[in-house]
């Protein structure tokens, strides 16, 4: 397995966490639903940070990129990934939950969506 971090620190971009947020209300997430050998996909931000990004974990190495749904972060940001950084997963433990499953999950598309 291979987890993958990914940010962009979103100083100097008309975006920001908010507007990425409301971003992932459209459906992104449905777009990695469907990619080989991926096994999670967590949106993550750092509000006091200024920064967005994700966290993949991958069954095997990362997919080329032209095998992936189009990077629709960076095409708002307006540039590509600040950082990018992959590790081999020593271990994995799953602690007990009630959830059926995780995706569809987060407070971008759990929460209202502001007026």
């Amino acid at each position: 397995m291979r987890l993958e971090i990914a940010w962009w620190d979103l100083d100097g971009s008309p975006q920001t966490v908010d507007s990425l947020r409301a971003h992932l209300r459209d459906g992104v997430a449905d777009d990695w639903a469907d990619v080989p050998g991926l096994r999670a996909k967590f949106w993550i931000a750092d509000r006091d940070g200024n920064r967005w990004g994700a966290v993949m974990v991958w069954e095997d190495d990362r997919p080329a990129t032209g095998e992936l749904p189009p990077n629709r972060a960076a095409e708002l940001i307006g540039r590509p990934v600040g950082h990018r950084m992959g590790f081999d997963v020593e271990a994995v433990a799953e602690g007990l939950h009630a959830l059926p499953v995780l995706h569809g999950l987060g407070a971008a598309l759990s929460s209202p969506a502001p007026h």
